[in-house]
């Protein structure tokens, strides 16, 4: 007879779970910074980057659709155990066919590990701090969830963009480090506490339903949009705010490329951590605030042309995106029924991620027949509505 599996504790196991959400939302935007030298080594097109962006956009969402739900029953630990392992399998592929076809499966294949592990860690992460300070606000585990994600995707450019400056083999030595991170990090997971108790006779599987909660579908949808439209606007800086910098403000610097990206959804997660404890209507109409203000601020930038406006906006506008991000959360969590918030927040995400694949398809298809800066300005004025849409609605029911 096996002897029982070791697990640490439930306090330890949430940091481990925080720990490897973020190291996977790190890898996730590590080649942002490194599509200038993949486009210098190939050759290709700006819109193939937006198609190799797609790729990882395309990955989640389908993932999420397929699998980002049956943590519900099949247990957290398991699902984050197979999302670092296909991680694991992205890096292998950027390093050994780095040509465009490889670029497009390697992301295809690390959104499918982006969306596989979402749902899963963030609610992981609630039921493990639950277990841990039962009498503590779920707000922190929600917002330590938020940061994971935002601060890892905020760490990702940055690192890359540090290897694509200082460092040798650009185009290699970050894919490894990643690989070396993810098959450390297994063994570790195998101990962290499960939190759902899997049924003798798990029920027979099927897709993520495409039906909004039935307490209150109203506020659910407005969550889903404002995740969506925050999305948005990280899917503009992630996939094309390098090319932008070079292209209209003669930026050569790969570090910049990265700590612009970086700012944007550092400015996301820091927001997220410094209002934890802010009443979540007063966070809406933060939000709503650093959207317009944002959003008007790089719109500006764009056509005076100031690289300084533009890099502010991105700034505000991120702040107002990491709040918007973490009350669809909270409210997403709120209408949840108890046996179905993995499958509620896996919903949320699904819309959220098309919130980052729609936009970046239509601005590359747009990019090929309309000047950039018009681009820019209509992609704004369309965020900046379902924005505000999003988070008067939400603001509403926080206040009643």
């Amino acid at each position: 007879m096996p002897a029982p599996r070791r697990t640490m504790s439930t306090l330890a196991g949430f940091w481990v779970v925080a720990a490897s959400f973020t190291t996977v939302t790190a890898y996730a935007t590590v080649p942002t910074p490194l599509y200038p030298l993949y486009q210098a080594q190939d050759g290709f097109p700006v819109p193939v980057i937006t198609l190799i962006f797609a790729a990882f956009a395309v990955g989640v969402v389908v993932s999420l659709f397929l699998v980002g739900h049956i943590s519900d029953w099949v247990g957290r630990r398991r699902m984050i155990l197979i999302a670092v392992s296909v991680s694991a399998v992205s890096a292998v592929i950027f390093l050994v066919w780095n040509a465009v076809p490889g670029l497009i499966v390697a992301r295809f294949v690390d959104g499918v590990s982006v969306g596989t592990l979402t749902a899963a860690a963030t609610t992981h992460l609630a039921e493990l701090r639950s277990r841990a300070r039962p009498d503590e606000s779920p707000a922190f585990a929600a917002s330590v969830a938020g940061a994971a994600n935002l601060g890892g995707l905020a760490l990702g450019p940055l690192i890359g963009g540090l290897f694509a400056e200082f460092l040798p083999d650009p185009l290699e030595l970050p894919h490894a480090l990643f690989l070396a991170l993810f098959v450390a990090a297994l063994p570790v997971l195998r101990s962290v506490p499960e939190t759902v108790l899997t049924p003798a006779s798990p029920p027979a599987y099927r897709p993520q339903r495409i039906a909004l909660p039935s307490a209150s579908r109203s506020a659910f949808a407005a969550a889903g949009i404002g995740a969506a439209a925050s999305f948005a606007l990280f899917a503009l800086f992630t996939s094309l705010a390098p090319t932008f910098l070079h292209e209209r403000f003669r930026v050569t610097d790969h570090l910049a490329d990265g700590a612009a990206v970086f700012a944007v959804f550092g400015a996301a997660a820091l927001a997220q951590l410094v209002l934890a404890r802010v009443a979540q209507r007063v966070q809406l109409t933060i939000a709503i605030a650093c959207f317009a203000l944002g959003l008007a601020s790089i719109a500006l930038g764009a056509v005076v042309p100031s690289l300084a406006l533009f890099l502010i906006g991105g700034i505000v506008a991120g702040a107002g995106a990491g709040i918007m991000f973490r009350s669809g959360i909270a409210t997403a969590a709120t209408v949840a029924e108890p046996d179905r918030r993995g499958e509620t927040l896996a919903l949320l995400f699904l819309i959220a991620y098309v919130g980052l694949v729609v936009p970046v398809l239509i601005v590359g298809v747009s990019l090929a027949f309309v000047p950039e800066t018009t681009v820019l300005l209509v992609f704004s004025a369309l965020v900046l509505v379902a924005t505000i849409g999003a988070g008067v609605v939400m603001r509403r029911r926080a206040a009643a």
